[in-house]
């Protein structure tokens, strides 16, 4: 790893821990080569070797080593082992469905209470979507160094994942009948298992893992998984608390903290999410409301970091100027070259600087 990237390292521990002045990071996102660009598709659903996989994962690793080095920014390049939202609901049994542009996703295995009671929770090296990404990992490990970060792959909290195996509609019905909601909390409880399973053999295997899957900016290793909690959008906090709060609260327990990205219109979620104990890191995506509305619960030192990505220059300059004192932010721009990415950075850090947290 370069003297660069390790100062970088330091940078964005900084920013994470919420020790000294490091309150601000910018990482130019390089562009990635999408799993459905892949001649073979997704490695998880494939009977090749996972070696045909290892030219892809160098080349996005390159694209963004290359990118890093060249413009100055706050990246740690990251070979990242990306994947669709399907593993974890495929390793129940779902059938994965394939587009031709896009990513491969689960396709709902149960209509009804009794079929997902019958449902077992799977052991993880008797899944292909889960087993071959340890596969693809060691083989990265052993092709492009030892020392290489690894990203992880997609991370589905085990509620998100109940509800790709549950057909939605009844799933979210399901939720408000008494005669079923145990059902969904134990379709949920085994979700969640499964989940974790992974995590801790995954993490037992590949400790030079950043937890960040989304928006893939390196984070330290020793933080806690950071899930996608994207269903939550739908439902109030009374139903979130009993179905979902619970499987946070554990994960962060257990790994001592939890970094969460939402791409749903849940900011009437936000007081539930304060209730995570070391909640460390958000990726919010952009809703009908902006990017305001985090400020209103999430500004300060005591606030996750906001990773932030697909936002406009425009976003990002409101959010840093509007911010109370203390707040952190990462923000990854993704750009198409690497003068675009210079072009940013300049312009981004004039701004910066003019703030208070600065």
């Amino acid at each position: 790893m370069s003297t660069a990237f390790s100062r970088n390292e330091i940078h964005l521990r900084k920013i994470y821990s919420g020790e000294g002045e490091a309150k601000l990071g910018f990482v130019c996102g390089a562009p990635a080569i999408g799993i459905a660009e892949h001649p073979d598709y997704d490695f998880t659903i494939s009977s090749k070797p996972v070696t045909a996989w290892l030219p892809w994962l160098a080349e996005n690793y390159r694209r963004e080593v290359e990118m890093s080095t060249a413009t100055g920014d706050d990246g740690v390049p990251t070979v990242k082992l990306s994947t669709g939202t399907h593993i974890y609901a495929a390793a129940f049994g779902c059938k994965v469905h394939c587009y031709d542009d896009n990513n491969p996703c689960a396709v709902p295995l149960v209509d009804s209470a009794e079929a997902a009671d019958r449902l077992e929770m799977p052991d993880i090296w008797s899944c292909p979507t889960l087993y071959r990404i340890f596969e693809l990992a060691e083989a990265a490990r052993k092709e492009l160094g030892q020392d290489v970060w690894l990203g992880p792959p997609d991370m589905q909290s085990g509620f998100d994942t109940a509800a790709l195996i549950w057909d939605k509609s009844s799933f979210l019905c399901a939720m408000l009948d008494e005669r079923e909601q145990g059902a969904v909390e134990r379709l949920v409880a085994k979700c969640a298992g499964l989940f974790k399973s992974f995590l801790l053999a995954f993490r037992r295997e590949f400790p030079r893992c950043q937890p960040c899957h989304c928006p893939g900016v390196w984070a330290p290793p020793e933080l806690g998984p950071w899930l996608s909690n994207d269903e939550c959008g739908a439902f109030g906090p009374a139903l979130f608390e009993r179905f979902c709060l619970p499987e946070l609260v554990d994960l962060s327990t257990i790994f001592g903290s939890l970094g969460m990205h939402c791409c749903a219109a849940a900011e009437h979620q936000f007081g539930s999410f304060r209730k995570i104990p070391n909640f460390y890191g958000f990726n919010r995506v952009k809703s009908k409301q902006g990017y305001l509305p985090l400020l209103e619960h999430f500004g300060g030192p005591e606030a996750p970091v906001h990773v932030l990505c697909w936002l406009s220059e425009e976003e990002e300059a409101e959010l840093m100027r509007a911010a109370p004192e203390g707040t952190r932010f990462i923000f990854k721009h993704t750009v198409s070259s690497i003068d675009e990415g210079k072009a940013w950075l300049e312009r981004i850090q004039a701004v910066a600087s003019s703030t208070i947290l600065s």
